[in-house]
């Protein structure tokens, strides 16, 4: 009966480092006794011999051209012999990945002196390769993210380009894309120059037929992440690795930090509503003082109210509503009097000392940050992905930072310290512009909102009474 032959191809390997294994000719001649017993045909071009260690095989030369040709189209071979599967590869996951590489080909990897078992054993060394492709895909993706980390560091461009810039390639500097920086600039001067708030911008954005760089309709969430953009004045980040890069930018540093600012003391509650989903500029401020709940802007047109919303429900007892009109005149003659020298108590939460606050509490943020990332780095030495050099070049450059983080808060706590609340005359400054703000009928109710919000935190309404009174909290 005529056996069922196959072409195969041997893979011989010597590393010097091993002392007790068999030689090329030794290896060579157990592999063609197996083949002969085992109905394979060698052909010499298919005995790739080579002397080198095992650890890399990116770095064998005869390995990676037997797998290319394993892997060609005319798929000249069926089966690879090998006197030890240490031959084939040293690392265990490298030896299982290009194993099951060969399979998904129909190249089955042979091993003379250790044979598989057939049966459950067999199963289960199936599932193990399964488990080991998922594995070497999530290595290859951590490559890849080192390799662009490295790219990162050398103050490379890599990340999507924002809107209003194209990407070039080849880590080269972003470039201008006109048409879609003219949102940008829409964008910028709307926020900076005319006081309109994110919400209003993507509204407006979208009403002009403006879209993202992705082509979707503009959401708060979208301008919020463009005003806060540092690249668009210079500053690239990446993964944590920040840089000055080298594109072309049409916004300042001084610009950027001054929007920033005005972000933050703009920064509404969880809960607060934004200015332009609002019907008038006092909703969202005026509240119960029954229940502390805020007062709905509502009613006829010729006789708008605010009422609490709790009481509209039943919830209370306690008729608590006044109208628009008396409410708008009792916060412009409360204005009006403190302007005229009445005495007034206020909160102040934008002063440089909050301002150093803020950053001290940023700064501790990036702290915690940094013993993470000493954690992963250590993980990395120990899982083997990096070099002992690598772990302690790293565990240096985390040190650096982190003496400099806590010298930045040690600095800027002796900052704030020493820092000193606002004169009485540059509070009554900031009144006098919103007072005039209110009284001017050309200004929209969004600018008044955004603006009185600057100093007012909410405005209690005492219906016994018939009085208001004010929370001012100066930014």
């Amino acid at each position: 009966m005529e056996k069922n032959y196959r072409v195969g191809a041997l893979y011989i390997r010597v590393s010097t480092h091993d002392q007790d294994e068999l030689s090329p000719d030794a290896q060579k001649r157990l592999c063609l006794e197996y083949a002969k017993s085992n109905a394979i045909i060698i052909p010499k071009e298919f005995i790739f011999v080579e002397s080198i260690s095992g650890r890399n095989a990116k770095k064998r030369q005869e390995f990676q051209k037997m797998i290319s040709l394993a892997k060609s189209q005319e798929h000249p071979f069926d089966v690879i012999i090998v006197w030890k599967y240490s031959r084939f590869a040293r690392n265990q996951e490298e030896s299982i990945v290009y194993k099951s590489m060969l399979r998904k080909d129909g190249v089955e990897v042979v091993s003379v002196s250790e044979p598989l078992v057939d049966g459950p054993f067999g199963s289960l060394i199936e599932r193990i390769i399964e488990w080991m492709d998922e594995y070497y895909s999530i290595r290859l993706s951590g490559e890849v993210s080192r390799g662009m980390k490295e790219k990162a560091l050398r103050n490379g461009y890599q990340a999507t380009p924002c809107l209003g810039y194209d990407a070039v390639g080849d880590g080269k500097p972003f470039v201008i894309n006109e048409d879609e920086f003219r949102i940008v600039s829409f964008i910028m001067d709307q926020y900076d120059n005319h006081g309109k708030d994110e919400t209003r911008i993507a509204r407006m954005c979208n009403e002009r037929g403006y879209r993202t760089k992705r082509g979707n309709l503009f959401e708060r969430r979208t301008i919020t992440r463009i005003l806060r953009n540092p690249f668009y004045s210079g500053t690239v980040i990446w993964n944590d690795i920040e840089f000055e890069g080298e594109h072309e930018v049409r916004y300042t540093k001084e610009q950027y930090e001054n929007r920033i600012k005005l972000m933050d003391a703009r920064k509404r509650p969880a809960k607060a509503r934004n200015v332009s989903v609002c019907k008038h500029w006092l909703s969202g401020l005026v509240k119960c003082s029954v229940c502390g709940s805020t007062m709905a802007f509502g009613g006829a047109v010729s006789c708008r109210t605010f009422t609490c919303w709790k009481y509209a429900k039943g919830f209370h007892g306690g008729y608590s509503s006044i109208s628009v009109r008396k409410a708008e005149a009792a916060v412009l003659e409360y204005f009006d009097k403190i302007l005229a020298g009445e005495e007034f108590t206020y909160v102040f939460k934008g002063s440089a000392a909050n301002d150093e606050s803020d950053e001290i509490e940023s700064l501790k943020r990036e702290l915690d940050k940094i013993a993470i990332r000493e954690k992963r780095v250590k993980d990395a030495y120990e899982n083997g992905i990096d070099t002992l050099e690598e772990y302690k070049e790293n565990r240096v450059r985390l040190q650096k930072y982190r003496e400099e983080l806590e010298q930045s808060i040690s600095s800027l706590t002796e900052k704030a310290s020493a820092a000193a609340l606002p004169s009485r005359e540059s509070v009554l400054k900031d009144i006098r512009t919103v007072n005039d703000v209110l009284k001017n009928p050309d200004i929209s109710y969004e600018e008044k909102g955004v603006l009185i919000r600057t100093i007012v935190d909410q405005i209690i309404f005492d219906r016994e009474s018939g009085r208001m009174y004010f929370d001012i909290i100066i930014s």
